[in-house]
This record gives C-alpha cells, structure tokens and sequence, in this order.
C-alpha cells in the first residue's frame, strides 16, 4: 500500500492529500476481492496500475465527441439533424485542442511530472489522445464523404466540387469572387524577403504554389480563407440547395491573386491554437484590463494542431510543420472537406421534412393558471415551491419573467444574481439594466472569466455599471458557476425573499436547447441563506455555515461525501440504500473512491453522466453495483441532480456543480435541497424516465466502451426527450 500511495502522489498537484488517503484506503478495501487483490500482489514492486480504478480524462471526453458523431451517423437521426451532429462534433474537437490538448501539451513542454488520475504523464496522455482520434477524424470524414454527402445529394442539398459544376454556375462563381472576395483576400508571399505570415486561430487556408512564367522559379504563399463569408457558397437559380465550398471558389480563382503566374497547386489547411488565459490574477491590478490584455494575447497562442489535405506532398507537409513550430503528432490529414464546422448552416436550410419538428416550449401550469387567475408570479411562488424544466417548460414566461417582473414590480426592493454566461442581447440584462433604473439596488456577479466568453462579459459588466448596477467579479483564483438569484420585496410590513437557483445559464438563447432545471421558491432558510451567500460574493463574508444551501468551496465536498457515507451505513444496517446521480462530467478521486466503497458493501448507484466519466462500472469486486448510461439526444442534457434514498426518507438536490475538482473545490458553485415532497416525486420520475431510455442512451461498459441501446423484441421506442416533450405536447409522443 504504501508504494500505491507514492503512485498516486505523483497526481495532478489539484488533487490534495485527503483525495490520496482516500482513494488508498478504498484500494485497502478493494484487496478483499480475490480477483483484485491478486492483481495488487503481482503488482507489489512496480507502479499501480491507476487505469483499473480510473478511465482517462480526456479518453473520456472523446468517448464522448464518438457518441455525438454517432447521432449524425445513425440513420434514424433526420437528414439535417445528422448534419447538425456532424458540425458540433468538429467545433467539440476544436475546444478540446484549445483547451484540454493545449494544457496537456503545455505540461510536456515544461517537462512537469504529472500523472493523471488514470496513471498517465503528458507525453503518454497525448500518444493515446492522438491513436484514439486519428481514427475518429477518418471515419467522420470518410462518412461524410461516402455516405453523408451523398445522401444529402439525393435530397437536394449538393455540396458540390467546383469542377463538377456547369459553366454557366463557373462563371456565377467567379463573379461571386470578383463582387465578394477579391478585395478581401491577401495574397500573402513566403520567401527570404517575406516571412512566414501568422495563421489566426480555427482559419481556413490554401497554401498556394506558383511558377513564375518567365524565370520557371516555384515560389510558396499563403492565402487565408475568409471567416466572415458563408463556409459554403449558394449557387441561385437551382431547383435545389446547391453549394460549392468556399476555398474551392478562391483556388479556381487564384489567377486573379497571382497575375502573371503559373498556379502549379494549392491545398487547404487549418491550424488550432492553445486557447488558455493565463491571467495572474494575484498581480492584477485591474481584473478586466488584464483579462483583455490576456485576450488580446491569446490570438497567438502556441499552434496545438494542423489539419491538412492527406494529399499535401512530403516538402510542403514539412514546410508547414517546421515554419508552424509543430510536429507530425501534430498534424490530423483530412481525407476530403476541412472545417466540417460549416455544415451547421446546412442544417438550417428551410427543410422541415429533413429535420425535426419545430419545438416550442410550454408555460409551466401553475404560472399558466395563475395568470388566469390575475395573479402575479410572486404570487404563484408564495403558494409553493415549483420546479421548472428547460426546455420543456418555457424560460421565457418562468426565469426571465421573474427577472422582468421584479425590474418593474413597485414593490420589489432588491434583485441580486449570478451571471456566468447570458445571450448577446439579452432580456435578463436589459431588465437589471431597468430595475437599477427604477431606483431599486441590484448587485450582480458577472463571471470575467467564463471561457470563450469573457469579452461578452466584459462588455455587459461595463453596461451593467454604466446602468448604476452595484457589479462584481467574483473571487482570484475561484470562478463564480452558481446560478442564483434572490428578489427582495416589500409585503405589508415584512420583507419577503423570492429565490431561483438553477442548473443551467441565464441564457434565453441556449435555454432553448439545453436541458436544464431551476426551482423557485420563497422558503425563509434558502432566502437567507443566498442573503448569505451574496453578501460573501460581493463583500469579504467568510460564511462556513449555511442552513440549507451545499456551497462550493466551502462544505459541498464534505457533504456530498457524508450523503454517499449515509447509504453506505443505511446499507449495512439493513435499510433501503440508492443513489442516482445525474451530471454532466464525473471526474473527483474522492468521489469515484467513495462511490466504489459504496457499490463493494451493496449500494445501487446509478449514474446519468453525459460527457467525461472516470469511474469504471461492472468491475467484479470494485464496481459490481455501479451502472453509468449516457444520453446524447436532440437537447443537451445539462442539468444535476442527486438522489439518496436515506434509508426510505428520500432526499434530493439539484443544482450548479458537476462530481470534479474544479467545481467542488475552485468555484464558487450552489446546491439546493428539494424538500416538498410532490417535487421529490417530480424529479425522481425524471430520473426514472432518463433510466429506461432506450433510444437516445448508452451504456458504459468495464473495458470503456460504450454500447448503445435498443428496444428489446416488441419493446416501443422510448426517447426521454420525447417523452418529456410530449408531456406539454402530445404530437410529440
């Protein structure tokens, strides 16, 4: 045991001592299981195999990317949903390589001995992330290429190559470039007397190859494809949806560029950038000036990946990767079309027989009738605590209507929210922007540091000050993920407290297709305790003690543990014991270890984790009782919650935080207790639902895979995304 640990402590330097202790005394725990406690003992004198206890991060996550490729494989998806699939697939695998790849990469670079929780150090981590995608990037781009393609060919969507148009559509196309692109495009020279150019970030490019007519000279330059221009070009006047990619429109075109010159090549490539901040916020004077310093910077972060043409001969392939600073790990060829990002606009085209039926969210029925009674939504919120789920339930007429209603009720004294991210033009700003204006005090979190959001923040911090709103940051070195807000009215001659504390952003616009969940309520403890909770985010509070509230950094950890703890005793008492956890991302040592402890006494758990999970289920001995399915479907599955039977006194919670470091000790993250026992029933009937998918849900297996289900012979059909919708709407069952 003590060589495990040693094992261990070579871990991400984010996981502390307490996550160590824990996870070998689990191990500890595990040694009574034959099968495994064999594996230790052959083991005795060489490192722990951590990969038994611990699928990979970033594995996972691929895993992940595979089952969202697989909806725009799968044949029963819609035509231009499968589309849509395919274009979120390839701008997934773009964040991942500005984020995850590019933090790996950067701990190889400063040769930092970290080891992952599965066992790996950086230069291994990013051998495995490169042979499990290689493959992946193929079978997209080969069945788009085959299958996709055509398919969409056959219904009236060409995505055609410029050679294989009409004369009459070529000579459309090269008024197009001579209208629309020839003044835009720079003709970029590389050569002793012009350096090689910078290459923006996700660009498209032709590296282009000339002969000069008179001395017969080869030279290399660089045109960049324009990112403000449709990925693909309409051609008009067609009985169908016919387009030409838009690099294919500029290399038919490059004589106009190069007058005089012999065009002897081209091939297209595009590169991916390290996309981090990097802001040392403990020698930041000035929080938004040294995150738009930062972003200012990232622009020429430290190229992480190239995607090429695979016919790109050898000498510009290492031309490209020597002037880049990159290596051949680095560099994924592309067997047909770059930048498969493009086929989100495909999926828009107006085709509804191609897609899926338009949906329109419903008012949730207590608001619905309370109109019809004349009451307002305080009004509604004063007879009982009620759930609201996105995108079933309209946001609309639930969050942003609380918000707008108490910017102009006469009453309301106080509004106080969180806001990690919200839309471009959004209606929850506006009306705080409106509340402020109507003499009421409103202090709001905007979250700077909010990823690949931060400018958009900014921009509405300042608009929310300039407004008079009382506006903060958040904490060095935390990031504020919690969705709350409190309303604080005037009733008679007391002050009543009006809470929302949700799962999901305060965003309109993603409301619409991420599946997510708030409650609200006007319970005196969860009033109070977000009074606390505010006070702490926006003056120097040190509040450890809350009365309901599971807050992040301060006790959610530890009470999450002590809620899995419970079942364990429950268990070993004799009492009803299950846990159901649904999120997006399981990753925490501590919690996995507890979990594991749980599952070796007789503990149920099951788990609804749509994206990275680390935990490994079905494992004899280890994980007999632990199952995990997944749910990739037409909505995003996004909400948490937590379900402990307690022994038959069920307790539930939902809430802001995923089971990973990051949330549960470096954010400030709110988890709420659901008490009244209809929303208990409520929200144990969504988990249920989610369980017995057997259309849109995947089912992790002990080696890492994941196997999709099916219905059993004369078993219906049952998305749970369906059948929520069908809830509010019954065309949709």
């Amino acid at each position: 045991m003590t060589r495990i640990k040693k094992d261990l402590a070579k871990k991400d330097s984010e996981v502390d001592i307490i996550e160590i202790d824990m996870i070998e005394t689990t191990i500890e725990s595990i040694g009574n299981s034959e099968s495994i406690s064999e594996t230790i003992d052959e083991q005795d004198e060489k490192s722990v195999d951590l990969a038994m206890y611990f699928f990979n991060r970033e594995l996972s996550w691929i895993a992940f990317n595979k089952r969202v490729l697989s909806e725009g494989i799968d044949s029963r998806t819609s035509l231009l949903e499968r589309a849509k699939f395919f274009a979120i697939f390839s701008t997934n695998l773009d964040e991942f390589f500005m984020v995850r790849v590019a933090r790996v990469k950067k701990k190889f670079a400063e040769q930092m001995d970290i080891i992952s929780d599965d066992g790996l150090n950086p230069e291994k981590q990013l051998q495995v992330i490169r042979e499990a995608l290689v493959p992946l990037v193929t079978m997209q781009h080969e069945f788009f290429e085959n299958i996709l393609r055509p398919e969409l060919h056959n219904h009236g969507v060409k995505i055609l190559d410029y050679k294989d148009i009409d004369k009459k559509h070529q000579r459309y196309l090269k008024t197009y470039f001579q209208d629309k692109l020839f003044a835009v495009l720079t003709p970029l020279a590389v050569d002793p007397a012009h350096p090689f150019p910078y290459i923006s970030n996700l660009s498209l490019n032709l590296v282009v190859i000339v002969r000069d007519r008179e001395t017969k000279e080869k030279n290399f330059a660089r045109v960049k494809v324009p990112n403000v221009l449709p990925r693909f070009v309409k051609i008009p006047e067609t009985d169908d949806h016919t387009f030409v990619p838009l690099e294919q429109v500029i290399a038919h075109n490059l004589d106009a560029l190069f007058p005089g010159m012999e065009i002897v090549s081209y091939y297209p490539f595009r590169i991916t950038r390290d996309a981090q901040l990097d802001i040392e916020e403990e020698e930041a004077d000035d929080l938004i000036s040294a995150l738009q310093e930062e972003l200012r910077k990232q622009k020429f972060g430290s190229v992480v990946r190239m995607e090429i043409a695979s016919d790109i001969p050898p000498e510009i392939r290492k031309e490209l990767i020597e002037q880049l600073g990159i290596t051949e790990a680095d560099v994924y060829d592309i067997p047909g079309l770059i930048g498969l990002g493009g086929l989100m606009a495909i999926s828009f085209l107006p085709m509804p027989e191609h897609q899926d039926k338009p949906w329109k969210s419903v008012t949730h029925p207590r608001l619905k009738q309370g109109d019809e009674d004349g009451k307002n939504i305080f009004d509604v919120i004063s007879e009982g605590d009620f759930l609201v789920h996105h995108p079933y339930q309209s946001f609309t007429t639930t969050v942003q209507r609380f918000i707008e209603d108490a910017a102009n009720d006469d009453d309301v004294l106080a509004i106080k929210q969180t806001l990690y991210r919200t839309s471009g033009d959004s209606p929850i700003v506006h009306a705080l922007i409106r509340a402020a204006e109507n003499g009421k005090q409103v202090a709001v979190l905007v979250e700077l540091k909010a990823r690949f959001d931060e400018a958009n923040n900014i921009l509405w911090a300042k608009k929310l000050e300039n407004a008079g709103v009382h506006v903060v940051y958040g904490f060095k070195n935390l990031k504020t993920h919690t969705k709350t807000a409190l309303v604080v009215r005037q009733e008679g001659d007391r002050l009543v407290r009006y809470v929302h504390i949700g799962t999901g952003n305060y965003n309109p616009k993603t409301a619409r297709f991420y599946s997510d969940l708030g409650i609200f309520s006007c319970n005196d403890n969860l009033g109070a305790d977000l009074t606390d909770l505010f006070n702490y985010l926006t003056g120097y509070s040190r509040q450890r003690d809350y009365r309901k509230l599971l807050v992040a950094p301060v006790n959610m950890r530890e009470k999450f543990l002590s809620l899995i703890h419970r079942e364990i005793e429950h268990q070993k008492q004799g009492y009803p014991s299950y846990i159901i956890a649904k999120m997006n991302s399981l990753v925490d040592p501590e919690i996995i270890s507890a979990l594991y402890e749980a599952s070796q006494v007789g503990v149920n758990i099951d788990l609804i984790i749509r994206g990275i999970c680390c935990i490994r289920p079905k494992v004899k001995g280890l994980s007999d009782r632990i199952r995990v399915i997944s749910v990739i479907g037409r909505f995003l599955e996004h909400s948490r919650i937590f379900y402990f039977s307690n022994g038959g006194e069920e307790q539930v919670y939902i809430g802001s935080a995923d089971w990973m470091p990051r949330n549960l000790d470096a954010r400030v993250e709110v988890i709420t207790p659901v008490e009244e026992g209809s929303l208990i029933k409520e929200l144990k009937q969504i988990l249920e639902i989610i369980l017995a998918d057997n259309r849109q849900a995947w089912d992790l297996k002990a080696d890492g895979t994941y196997i999709q289900r099916v219905p059993k012979d004369g078993e219906p059909e049952m998305s749970s995304q369906k059948h929520f919708m069908s809830q509010g709407r019954p065309e949709f069952a």
